[in-house]
């Protein structure tokens, strides 16, 4: 016998009984988005592989290591999506929504990038993801944070910390990049390997080191607070001015340079202790030079993206009813005539109760094993339609998670009566 194929590693299935789970997180994110008159963007999961060449670096990680990355029958060289915010900025260049206006756009769906699997960490993950263009003052930077702290409201996710930081503009970053630089070569016999080859490359991300050994030397580099002018200082006293007015807590911490090249002035992370070395939750700023580093006109801009695993995680250990049951009723139906007309009955009630979540019993099986399917389908109620039913124009309500009696209805009445139970 053929040995049977199973998934690629890293990339996973979503089974039935977990996708309740995620469609209320899907729900309530897109409700919430909603509120602030954000707009759903579609784009697909595969570009160009010179996007993300000129968006998130050639000398980059993902660039280098993590892309999946192939020539099509054309030649194209074409890639997976390994983030959102490249493709987006893509789309909005591409069909005119940055010229003279403002746009609030968010998207969800799956990334790629060929990592070890982990905790938390897929090569097949998904995100939502927010990104704001033309507006280039703070208070769009605080808009986009208070987004994210009602999300946690909505979603009933506690303990999450927030850790803000600003990186200043690119000439300021420039001016402290050389003294920084200077520090860590000074200092090179400290630095591990992976350190050594971002030196010359990406040395700010030196400053995100999780190796132990180095902490207490990268404590004693400079810092990037010293090299900020006026207005970057201006910038970030005006976001963290909103987010104390509004009560959302945040940490500030001047180590915090997300992991992405084009990112300057408000960076943010939402982290949480409870997912192990997979800290980080939800993670932002601003990146005010990306769309002119794609070709096109500069534009200010602002987002955000969050992983959907590790919500979903944190979402059943904070909350593990927050997914309601499947379906409301349950439809048991005994004898060929009953069948037939379950049919007609069910189509009835989702006439009259729109929302309606009703299962028919298909298949076949007596009353136990239909009773049983029932009562694993998550239902309130098991409705019940025999040769006694039709004859008497009746169906009989079972409570199934409660010790309450059953009960019959006249047909006529069933959906009346269901419907004050469901809402009550």
């Amino acid at each position: 016998m053929a040995k049977s194929i199973q998934a690629i590693r890293g990339m996973h299935d979503v089974l039935p009984q977990q996708t309740p789970l995620w469609q209320f997180l899907e729900s309530r994110v897109a409700a919430v988005l909603a509120a602030y008159g954000y707009h759903e963007i579609r784009m697909p999961i595969l570009e160009m592989t010179e996007l993300f060449k000129r968006s998130i670096g050639e000398v980059t990680d993902i660039v280098e290591k993590e892309m999946y990355t192939f020539d099509d029958r054309n030649g194209d060289s074409l890639t997976l999506r390994p983030e959102g915010t490249a493709g987006c900025v893509r789309a909005a260049m591409e069909h005119g929504l940055l010229h003279n206006q403002t746009q609030r756009l968010w998207y969800q769906g799956p990334m790629f990038r060929h990592e070890r699997p982990q905790k938390g960490r897929y090569r097949q993950f998904h995100q939502i993801g927010v990104e704001t263009f033309g507006m280039a003052g703070p208070d769009i930077d605080a808009e986009v944070i208070l987004v994210t702290a009602r999300l946690w409201k909505a979603l009933g996710i506690p303990g999450l910390q927030l850790q803000l930081n600003t990186l200043g503009t690119p000439e300021e970053r420039a001016a402290y990049r050389q003294e920084l630089v200077a520090y860590l070569q000074s200092n090179l016999d400290s630095l591990d390997d992976d350190s050594r080859r971002r030196l010359d490359t990406n040395p700010l991300r030196i400053l995100d080191s999780k190796n132990p050994h180095m902490r207490e030397m990268l404590d004693g580099a400079p810092v990037l607070g010293s090299h900020l002018g006026e207005e970057s200082r201006s910038h970030f006293a005006f976001v963290r001015q909103t987010l104390d007015r509004v009560g959302v807590d945040y940490v500030v911490n001047p180590r915090l340079v997300r992991g992405l090249d084009y990112y300057s002035r408000t960076v943010f992370e939402w982290v949480t202790d409870r997912l192990g070395a997979q800290g980080t939750v939800c993670a932002g700023g601003r990146y005010d030079g990306l769309v002119a580093q794609l070709g096109g006109k500069a534009v200010p801009a602002v987002g955000f993206a969050m992983g959907l695993e590790r919500l979903v995680t944190l979402l059943e250990e904070a909350n593990p009813g927050a997914a309601d049951a499947a379906v409301d009723v349950y439809l048991v139906l005994q004898g060929d005539a009953a069948v037939s007309e379950g049919q007609i009955l069910a189509e009835s009630l989702r006439d009259a109760l729109p929302g309606l979540r009703l299962m028919s019993n298909c298949g076949g099986g007596g009353m136990k094993a239909q009773f049983k399917r029932a009562d694993r389908s998550g239902a309130a109620y098991a409705l019940v339609l025999g040769e006694t039913e039709l004859t008497e124009g009746t169906v009989v309500v079972k409570p199934l998670r409660t010790a309450d009696a059953q009960f019959s209805v006249p047909r006529d009445e069933l959906a009346g009566v269901l419907g004050s139970r469901l809402a009550g």
